[in-house]
């Protein structure tokens, strides 16, 4: 099993009261040749007016090394990868980096992190560490 990320059950519970249920910790994608790989979870909600299941699956980042572009070299590899991996075994789930609002205000309002969102490479939740609680959805 992965070692969880420091934020791993604030995120969790974030995502939990903002109406989502876990489905998976971690969420397993299963490759050829029993390889496999884990996004820390995956989850889905009931869209009511539609009685279908939004699925999604969230990486969870805390950005604490001395480097936070490394940190985001490393996270945006990840991301890639399971993203292409979702598209293939998983077309329905959408993948979310899930990090605490304060980076997103340090890393994704820099020029590195902004290209990422302004070129729609990446999709972000963010997180309130403190209140345990979603800030926003960036798609």
């Amino acid at each position: 099993m992965p070692v969880r990320d420091t934020y791993h059950y604030v995120a969790k519970t974030a995502i939990e009261k903002d109406g989502w249920s876990i489905t998976h910790d971690p969420y397993r994608l299963k490759l050829a040749r029993g390889k496999n790989l884990f996004v820390d979870l995956g989850a889905e909600r009931l869209i009511a007016a539609e009685r279908e299941r939004e699925k999604i699956a969230l990486e969870i980042k805390s950005f604490r090394r001395i480097s936070e572009i490394r940190d985001l070299e490393e996270a945006l590899g990840q991301y890639i990868l399971y993203q292409t991996l979702l598209d293939r075994y998983d077309p329905e789930r959408e993948l979310y980096l899930a990090i605490p609002e304060e980076i997103r205000e340090s890393i994704f309002e820099e020029e590195a992190g902004a290209i990422l969102l302004e070129k729609r490479l990446i999709q972000l939740v963010t997180f309130d560490i403190i209140e345990e609680e979603i800030v926003s959805w960036i798609r």
